[in-house]
């Protein structure tokens, strides 16, 4: 059964991996025998979270990178490739939620912001990867959505959007790529403790209309 998990010879590269969701996701690969590129935006972060994964395993590095900007991708891709070799595995997990509150009152750039770092960035960072894969014939993205994707999040509509626009993004891309050997795939996550999401949880009413849904009764 082990064998089956095994990411052996496999290299891993994920986004927003400094901390949170991302972090363990990274930690996982890790125990698994991968490779993984970790990439933040803050040097402070990513070598905090460097140092945390090296105790897991050997063969993790750090690339400083802000997905949000279209300039750091491709050098991102060169540098990971450069020091792991080509990339098997890719998880979009940088995410960004920078305005909590009616859309009414919402301005365009947290929708700029939101959509250039949760949906943009998915989508020309997979493009160039991808590229790689289907010619390669193998290779696995990963796109972290959320369930505010799925249905209307009050309080968070562009967040909201964005996800749901990265799920269909999700189910395009499976589409026209299966046929090569790329699979792509979606995570949907509810509520995490995450510094992200800490204007969900930190707030003592608002969290117990999270848990009252939850059939453990506790958030992730």
């Amino acid at each position: 059964m082990e064998s089956r998990f095994s990411l052996e010879d496999r290299h891993a590269l994920v986004t927003g991996g400094t901390r949170g969701i991302g972090l363990a996701i990274a930690g996982g690969f890790l125990e698994s025998g991968a490779r993984v590129t970790v990439c933040g935006r803050k040097q402070a972060g990513l070598i905090a979270a460097v140092g945390e994964l090296s105790h897991i395993a050997d063969g993790v590095h750090g690339v400083p990178a802000d997905v949000g900007r279209p300039e750091d991708l491709n050098r991102l891709v060169d540098e990971a490739e450069a020091h792991f070799g080509p990339i098997d595995v890719l998880v979009n997990n940088a995410g960004t939620n920078p305005y909590f509150g009616p859309l009414v009152d919402s301005d365009d750039a947290a929708w700029e912001k939101t959509f250039a770092v949760n949906l943009r960035a998915p989508y020309q960072l997979t493009r160039v990867v991808g590229a790689k894969m289907i010619k390669a014939g193998r290779g696995s993205v990963i796109h972290i959505a959320s369930i505010a994707g799925l249905e209307a999040a009050p309080m968070m509509g562009i967040y909201s959007v964005t996800k749901a626009g990265l799920i269909m993004l999700t189910k395009v891309m499976a589409r026209e790529w299966g046929r090569y050997g790329v699979r792509v795939n979606c995570i949907c996550p509810g509520v995490v403790k995450t510094e992200l999401s800490q204007h969900l949880w930190t707030d003592p009413d608002r969290a117990k209309l999270f848990l009252a849904r939850k059939a453990l009764g506790r958030l992730g």
